[in-house]
């Protein structure tokens, strides 16, 4: 009998949004099969297993906790955190020195796609559209006539390595960008600052099924905000329709450029790939290894219009964490 954990949480902003996404996970996992199946939140102020609200420590030498006086350890762990610690690399190289199997990608390739610079400088090598981008450094000289010559206006600034839109703003104007690049610094040392993509934003589920990369689904996004921030994602500011209102032409290129992505990147697991198409090209904008997964989520609006059983989908990847722990 496998005992798994559900890892949920993190040190982000983001945690709140993860601790949902766990307790979805949760309720969906086939507990008549996974009888031993805990719910783990690693945030600022500890690391505990919950049962019944009671919380117990989580021994950090091996990841293991107390439980009437008996050592449990963990078969599997469910990665549902969203940002750092759990979405860069950090615990997935933790995990993999204890020889704990864990879902969705490795450790390299989690660090690799949280960091958007390093995410599109390898796919330009793979012939990706994507926008135009410019790179700072915290301490770097600014000088926004550049930066406005070389990108043009509106654009936007974000953190390099954050999630869930935090530190993200649209600039319309040249006397904007200081402001918005103090934002995004204070949630990253490194930020990028992109051009503007004036098309249908649409995000793509893809996962790794049966040993096939397949694409889940399509989700158009449409909001008043300026952009898909928080607010929008989270506090109900958008429309988001399942399956995306596409052409035939823009369906097929949007699934081919997401499985291209996600093959070059080496993903495993959950993933949810964002893009702008202008003219029929999707242009690349992130991909998020660890997508949200409460029951408002784009990804599980995906999988519940596909057809796919949520349950057979997770355990699908924990016989996939197992078998990839072996290589």
């Amino acid at each position: 009998m496998l005992t798994i954990g559900i890892v949920m949480g993190g040190y982000s902003g983001e945690s709140i949004v993860s601790l949902k996404s766990g307790e979805y996970i949760y309720s969906q996992i086939d507990q008549n099969k996974y009888k031993n199946v805990f719910n783990i939140h690693i945030l600022n102020n500890g690391w505990n297993v919950f049962i019944d609200d009671i919380k117990y420590p989580i021994n950090k030498e091996d990841f293991s906790f107390i439980l009437n006086d008996k050592k449990i350890n963990f078969d599997v762990l469910v990665n549902t955190i969203h940002g750092t610690p759990g979405e860069d690399g950090i615990l997935q190289a933790y995990w993999k020195l204890l020889n704990i199997p864990y879902t969705g990608c490795y450790f390299y390739n989690s660090a690799l796609t949280f960091n958007k610079k390093d995410t599109l400088a390898v796919l330009s090598k793979y012939g990706v559209a994507m926008a135009k981008s410019f790179y700072l450094n915290k301490g770097d000289e600014i000088n926004s006539h550049d930066i406005i010559t070389n990108i043009g206006l509106p654009c936007f600034v974000k953190p390099n390595q954050s999630g869930s839109s935090l530190g993200v703003s649209k600039v319309k104007a040249i006397e904007e960008l200081p402001k918005a690049i103090e934002d995004a610094f204070k949630e990253d040392h490194s930020i990028l600052i992109e051009s503007f993509l004036d098309g249908k934003e649409v995000s793509v589920g893809v996962m790794k099924y049966k040993g096939k990369i397949v694409v889940v689904g399509t989700t158009e996004i449409k909001t008043d905000n300026d952009f898909f921030d928080y607010e929008a994602k989270y506090l109900g500011a958008s429309e988001e329709i399942t399956p995306a209102n596409l052409t035939s032409v823009e369906e097929k290129n949007i699934r081919d450029a997401a499985k291209h992505i996600y093959k070059c990147l080496n993903m495993n697991g959950f993933s949810r790939l964002d893009f702008i198409i202008m003219n029929n090209t999707p242009y690349f904008l992130e991909i998020n290894t660890n997508p949200g997964c409460s029951p408002a989520s784009i990804f599980p609006q995906q999988v519940r219009y596909a057809g796919y059983n949520f349950s057979e989908l997770l355990d699908n990847e924990i016989n996939q964490a197992i078998e990839n722990s072996k290589k």
